[in-house]
C-alpha cells in the first residue's frame, strides 16, 4: 500500500502541470513573445502564436518537468509553423524599410535583418541556430529535406554576415521586445 502511494506521488511530481506551465510562460514571456516575433515577423501571428503555444502546452500530453521548457518552445515553434507555413521555395526577402528598431542603419538592425531573411530561411536560422534544434527536428518540423535545411541556414548565415551588425544582439533583442511591449493588443493581461 505504501509503495503504490510512492509511485503516484513520483509520477504526479515528474510531470508537468498547469500551474508549472504558467509559471513557465509568466517567467519567459519576453523570450517567448520574442521567438514567436521573430519566427512570424508579425505582432499578430506572434501573440497568436504565444497564446496557441500554452494552450497546447496545458491541453496537451503529459510532459516530464525537465522538459517542461523546452516543450514550451517547441509548441510556440509548432503554432508559428501552422500560422506561417514556411515553403522551402516560398519567396525571397522582406524589405528592412518596413521593419526598422531603433538602430540608424539598415545595416545596424540585426533583429531587422533576421526579419528580411525570407519566410523559410529565417525559419531555419531561429530554429536551427538560436533554439539549437537539430537538422532533423527541424527537416520532421518544416516537412522538408535536411538538405533544404543546410541550404537555407547557409544562405541566412551569408545574408546576415553581410549585415555587418556592430550593435548588440541583447540590446536589439530588448528594443525589439520594447516595440512589441508598446503595442496595445501585445501587452500581457494582468
Amino acid at each position: 500500500m505504501f509503495r503504490t502511494r510512492r509511485i503516484n506521488n513520483e509520477r504526479a511530481t515528474r510531470y508537468a502541470t498547469t500551474a508549472q506551465f504558467f509559471e513557465i510562460y509568466n517567467e519567459e514571456m519576453h523570450s517567448l513573445l520574442l521567438l514567436s516575433f521573430l519566427l512570424t515577423a508579425d505582432p499578430e501571428k506572434a501573440e497568436q502564436c504565444f497564446v496557441g503555444g500554452l494552450e497546447e502546452c496545458l491541453n496537451g500530453i503529459d510532459v516530464f518537468m525537465e522538459w517542461a521548457r523546452l516543450w514550451a518552445r517547441r509548441a510556440i515553434v509548432k503554432n508559428a509553423i501552422e500560422l506561417v507555413k514556411p515553403l522551402p521555395d516560398q519567396p525571397k526577402c522582406q524589405s528592412l524599410t518596413s521593419f526598422q528598431f531603433r538602430s540608424t542603419t539598415k545595416t545596424n538592425n540585426f533583429i531587422g535583418a533576421i526579419y528580411s531573411l525570407g519566410t523559410f530561411e529565417r525559419f531555419v536560422f531561429v530554429m536551427s541556430l538560436l533554439e539549437r534544434q537539430s537538422d532533423e527536428d527541424c527537416s520532421a518540423l518544416l516537412c522538408c529535406k535536411r538538405r533544404d535545411i543546410e541550404l537555407a541556414r547557409g544562405k541566412a548565415l551569408k545574408r546576415l554576415s553581410e549585415t555587418n551588425s556592430v550593435c548588440s544582439p541583447f540590446k536589439e533583442a530588448l528594443q525589439g521586445w520594447e516595440i512589441i511591449r508598446k503595442r496595445p493588443n501585445m501587452q500581457p493581461s494582468t
